[in-house]
């Protein structure tokens, strides 16, 4: 069962192509990866889900509902985290926190004291006191302590430091155990490729690839370290990029679909030990937009 759809989804502002015919599901209980550069796309994508911006044609669905026309109805089973929190300055923290939860219809008051203690947050101090970091924490603490069915967040550990984001990362390994959703829009990519079932890449307002981490590295090239016994310094191929050569040993990267080409090449030289290292998501990541200096406002 599919949370999210969009099909085909156009989004123009002005003459600027924001979405162009933007493809996206997000099944019920997984984790969906989100990533892009600034201007792809992303949150323009997120405000239509949230019913904030309607669509220029194609067709979106939360909970098979269209989000525009049904916001309230959208929202009161979704918890939204932004990369940039906005608060009342006058309010404390706890307030701030017990309001959202009161617009929600309430949420489980021991959940909220649990994750303040995990957040390390004050929820005593005035919201205009707070760094973007504590304002994150505001945002999270408000929507993990919600029963929403749908999580969509979006740059969410955006100012928090290192521990904050290893227990940000424990609340979303909590939520899938519990069957939740998760939209998951974020610049970490180790988080991503950490906590993510599958991942959508966003390109120019279009979707490039899907997958899982496995199956997107399949796209990209592996890299190769080699240790042989003949001397490899007359060793070439026109299938291995990068190509380092240390008298016996070799360093160069290789498409998956060619590896078996390439090793037949190097069996003259006597192999003795290969070690062969997977793509991380950020080379994934390169891959599609290592041309990419800037883009269009989101």
């Amino acid at each position: 069962m599919n949370i999210i759809e969009m099909k085909n989804v156009d989004k123009n502002f002005g003459e600027v192509k924001a979405l162009r015919k933007l493809n996206l599901e997000v099944k019920k209980g997984e984790i969906m990866g989100f990533i892009g550069p600034n201007g792809a796309g992303k949150s323009t994508a997120i405000r239509i889900l949230l019913g904030l911006l309607r669509s220029d044609s194609g067709s979106s669905s939360v909970f098979d509902l269209e989000p525009f026309n049904n916001a309230a109805e959208v929202h009161k089973k979704v918890a939204y985290v932004p990369g940039d929190v906005s608060l009342w300055p006058n309010l404390t923290g706890g307030e701030f926190i017990d309001l959202i939860g009161s617009l929600r219809g309430g949420f489980n008051r021991n959940k909220k004291e649990s994750l303040i203690k995990l957040f390390d947050f004050d929820p005593t101090k005035k919201c205009r006191t707070y760094s973007k970091g504590n304002r994150q924490k505001v945002a999270l603490i408000a929507a993990f302590a919600s029963d929403a069915e749908l999580f969509i967040l979006d740059e969410p550990t955006s100012g928090l430091d290192p521990l904050m984001e290893l227990n940000f990362q424990k609340c979303l390994k909590d939520l899938k155990k519990e069957g939740k959703t998760i939209l998951l829009s974020s610049h970490i990519l180790a988080e991503v490729e950490k906590l993510c079932d599958r991942v959508s890449i966003i390109r120019q307002g279009e979707i490039v690839e899907v997958g899982t981490i496995d199956e997107l590295r399949h796209l990209t090239r592996l890299t190769i370290e080699v240790d042989v016994e003949k001397d490899l310094s007359n060793f070439s191929s026109k299938n291995v990029y990068d190509l380092v050569l240390e008298k016996k040993k070799a360093y160069f990267g290789v498409e998956n679909k060619n590896l078996n080409d390439v090793l037949k090449e190097l069996s003259k030289y006597k192999i003795k030990s290969l070690i062969s290292t997977p793509p991380t998501l950020e080379e994934l990541f390169m891959h599609h937009y290592g041309d990419d200096v800037g883009g269009n406002n989101e």
